[in-house]
């Protein structure tokens, strides 16, 4: 699987870029510390958004199969949970080296994905048609980490929502498999991540907040095996934050705000599996994200920013 990841990678020209180890917005800041609060904030915003964009996107946009749905009539819907390892550094250590985490585990993110049928297609089953559409719950259980109070959410968690679509190319026949294509769109609300006290040394180093849109590139091939699914694909994926915007002390009694609008391209591959249940099938996933080399200057403890990383999920689909 890494070989595969190192090869789509290479399709869509995403070797690692050299990009600036320093944010220049953090620089010449006479105040002890607020250099290194605000290096720090930028490499963990540049660090945590493609993992959180991974949490949301998974990889198939249909679990467990690559086949659309045959038209209009037909609904497919599936409950399901992502998750992906990931690290946030303690905001109240900005100034340790190597950085170390508050938070380094498992990130669950539990979504409702629907997909309607619209064209039936010609032949075996080239240019057929589904609308999909996906809402997310992403929960905050994470030490520092809240959601905006300008920001759709359910309680304490952010409420974010998908749109997109998937283009039949095979139908399937076996040994030829089912072949889709698809884009998907999804968003997730602002979120807070630390917090500044009244006075440098009564909080957190630094604090940040940010908002996630990605664009999601997928092709599938699937195969059906009497009560069992199995699929695997390969995608891209494009994750913005647009304002993100970092605080800090620069002063005794003084903040500066530093905006950034971090942009990161992924590759990943994928396999499925489905098992058929009556009328409902139970499906999961893993996969695995490329990694890239961002050049850093933050050291953090216990987590490898450049590495790949596994992710997975688990539900159950509904279809008629």
């Amino acid at each position: 699987m890494h070989r595969l990841v190192t090869f789509v990678t290479m399709l869509v020209g995403l070797t690692p870029a050299l990009v600036t180890a320093q944010e220049p917005q953090c620089n010449n800041i006479p105040f002890p510390g607020a250099t290194t609060a605000c290096n720090t904030a930028v490499d963990a915003v540049r660090a945590f958004y493609p993992l959180a964009g991974m949490i949301i996107s998974g990889g198939n946009p249909v679990l467990g199969t690559a086949r659309t749905l045959g038209g209009l009539g037909h609904v497919a819907l599936t409950a399901r949970v992502n998750a992906i390892k990931a690290a946030l550094p303690d905001p109240t250590a900005a100034g340790q080296s190597p950085v170390p985490s508050s938070f380094n585990g498992a990130v669950p993110a539990p979504m409702v994905e629907g997909a309607l049928g619209l064209l039936k297609g010609v032949g075996g089953g080239l240019l057929s048609l589904d609308l999909l559409g996906s809402a997310l719950i992403l929960p905050t259980g994470i030490d520092n980490l809240t959601v905006d109070s300008n920001a759709t959410h359910i309680r304490d968690a952010a409420l974010g929502f998908g749109y997109g679509v998937r283009v039949g190319v095979l139908n399937g026949s076996f040994p030829v498999p089912a072949v889709s294509v698809s884009w998907m769109h999804r968003t997730v609300p602002r979120l807070r991540y630390g917090t500044l006290g009244t006075a440098p040394g009564t909080g957190d180093d630094f604090e940040f907040t940010m908002d996630l849109k990605s664009d999601s590139y997928r092709a599938v091939a699937g195969w059906k095996f009497v009560l069992v699914d199995v699929a695997a694909g390969i995608g891209v994926d494009r994750y913005r934050s647009r304002d993100t915007n970092i605080r800090f002390y620069d002063g005794p009694t003084t903040t500066r705000t530093v905006v950034i609008n971090p942009t990161n391209t992924r590759a990943l591959v994928f396999v499925n599996g489905g098992l058929s249940l009556a009328a409902v099938k139970l499906v999961g996933e893993i996969g695995l994200q490329a990694g890239k080399d961002q050049a850093f200057a933050t050291q953090f403890s216990g987590f490898d920013p450049k590495a790949a990383h596994v992710f997975g999920g688990i539900g159950v689909r509904f279809g008629f």
